[in-house]
């Protein structure tokens, strides 16, 4: 008998960002600038402790960047038992920081929203109604993505892509 596995696996939640996110980009327009699997150089310099270039951006290993996605981008949502709820967080916190996905969690959980997910989190995730939730965040990425597009016109080449990534998370 084979066993079955998760699809919110760690592990699988991370192949699924590296295959949204591609290969190797550093379009003029994009606030993060170089940007290899999604970790953008800004990521990969305080990851490793010094300034990189932009060759080290390019030529960064997929090991490292899973390494830095299960440190600063897994961990942080560790107390997240749903998977759905968890890769959505996950994608939220690599596309505009771990932060703001905190912070949309907590509003969707109805706590204080200081972008720690301390106790007062934890306690409400531990009997939260995971599909309100996950709709409520949703609801919010789509918008503050709206609002980074209303905000900065320099980022309407990326409306497409933004919303396609999003659309993925309807469920």
């Amino acid at each position: 008998m084979s066993k079955v596995v998760s699809p919110w696996t760690d592990t699988e939640i991370i192949d699924r960002l590296i295959q949204r996110e591609g290969g190797f980009a550093d379009h003029r327009d994009d606030k993060g600038g170089p940007t290899r699997f999604g970790i953008t150089k800004r990521t990969l310099s305080e990851w490793r402790g010094y300034d990189v270039s932009r060759a080290q951006v390019q030529t960064l290993h997929i090991d490292e960047a899973r390494e830095i996605y299960a440190r600063q981008y897994l961990e942080p949502f560790a107390a997240v038992t749903d998977g759905p709820l968890k890769e959505l967080l996950v994608d939220t916190a690599v596309h505009s920081g771990p932060g703001k996905a905190k912070r949309l969690l907590q509003e969707a959980l109805g706590v204080e929203v200081d972008g720690v997910i301390g106790l007062d989190t934890i306690g409400e995730l531990a009997h939260a109604d995971f599909v309100r939730v996950y709709r409520d965040v949703l609801r919010a990425r789509l918008r503050f993505i709206g609002k980074i597009l209303t905000r900065d016109v320099t980022q309407a080449t990326f409306a497409a892509g933004w919303l396609n990534r999003i659309a993925e998370f309807i469920i």
